[in-house]
């Protein structure tokens, strides 16, 4: 192992990671001071983690006892001869991992109980597609008396992250471009993570597009924590104007691919995604840029960013509609249709 390969995250980091883990793992002691450890879906509200349990049980037994919630997310693995074409020793693992301590307490109140189901249904079912749960529904009322809520407050969070820190910028360089050319499903992401936690190190030539305008920086893949600045850059263009916002955030997070920038303040400015099959076809859709950033090279980056993604650079054929974009789209080498031998069928719901 080498020196200093694993570095500390900010508290804000740690809960940030607790917040978004699709599992957490529970570590305390039961009744009888057996250990128990458990792996639950939880969620953060009120600088406190919460999970819902049986009122009789295991997990139920921990209330009153000392605990550790931790979460841990492998973010890539890099192999050796990114390194060295020779030596297996270079051969390493990036991941994050977060821990909070502190001491199991029951929820008595309704509301707040209420409160957390719901945070946990819109953590784990973003896309909607149900009533919203509250204390006085009728519909809830018994199963949120019925279910016992758990909840630790985060007295003490600690995280660490090994995301190549101890790397020089070139051998960063050529983590970088490996991860973006290798393309696995959660290898673009790798690539944002590895840079946040490397900002001194310039951007690889995929990112460094020369349209880009200064204080917009590109991303290689957005997430559910996107959501609501995409769908707010969405929802007034043209080919939103009838379509619900739960549709839209469903289309974005069942994409192949989603790309987007960022200004300086970390705000979302742009947003693009595609989807495809990575090798035949994809299709390109809801590709916006914020007004204030328009007609200065952003949208071009962005399209050339999501067609050099992974999962669209081998695709023999890449589709996209457009009404008013004909001319913008011809100079990355589009082209009306030509129609192939057979009859396009669409069905229209």
């Amino acid at each position: 192992m080498r020196k200093q390969e694993f570095f500390g995250m900010t508290r804000e980091e740690a809960i940030a990671l607790l917040a978004t883990a699709p599992v957490i793992r529970l570590a305390s002691v039961g009744e009888r001071g057996q250990p128990v450890l458990r792996t639950l879906h939880a969620v953060v509200l009120d600088e406190a983690l919460y999970f819902h349990a049986a009122p009789v049980g295991e997990k139920s037994e921990t209330v009153g006892q000392a605990a550790v919630m931790a979460a841990d997310e492998m973010v890539a693995t890099i192999p050796s001869h990114v390194f060295d074409p020779e030596r297996a020793c270079p051969a390493t693992t990036y991941y994050r991992s977060a821990q909070a301590h502190g001491t199991l307490e029951a929820v008595e109140d309704s509301a707040t109980k209420a409160r957390m189901l719901q945070a946990l249904m819109e953590k784990y079912q973003p896309e909607g597609g149900y009533a919203p749960i509250t204390a006085d529904d009728p519909r809830y009322r018994g199963a949120v008396r019925g279910i016992a809520v758990i909840r630790m407050r985060l007295e003490r969070v600690d995280g660490k992250a090994k995301l190549g820190q101890n790397r020089s910028a070139d051998d960063l360089a050529r983590v970088l471009r490996f991860l973006w050319q290798r393309g696995e499903p959660g290898d673009p992401r790798a690539v944002d993570l590895v840079r946040a936690a490397n900002p001194n190190v310039p951007a690889p030539e995929f990112l460094s597009r020369k349209e880009c305008p200064e204080g917009a920086r590109l991303c290689c893949a957005l997430g559910a924590g996107d959501l609501p600045e995409a769908v707010a850059l969405l929802e007034g263009e043209y080919w939103n104007a009838d379509v619900p916002r739960d549709r839209i955030v469903r289309c974005q997070v069942s994409s192949s691919a989603w790309v987007g920038a960022r200004d300086e303040q970390g705000r979302l400015i742009a947003t693009g995604r595609a989807l495809g099959d990575g090798a035949r076809w994809a299709y390109l859709l809801d590709i916006a840029v914020a007004r204030p950033w328009r007609g200065r090279g952003l949208g071009k980056a962005l399209v050339r960013l999501l067609l050099d993604h992974p999962q669209v650079r081998g695709c023999r054929r890449v589709h996209l509609r457009t009404r008013d974009a004909q001319r913008f789209y011809e100079d990355f080498g589009f082209r009306e249709r030509v129609e192939l031998p057979g009859t396009e069928m669409v069905l229209k719901r």
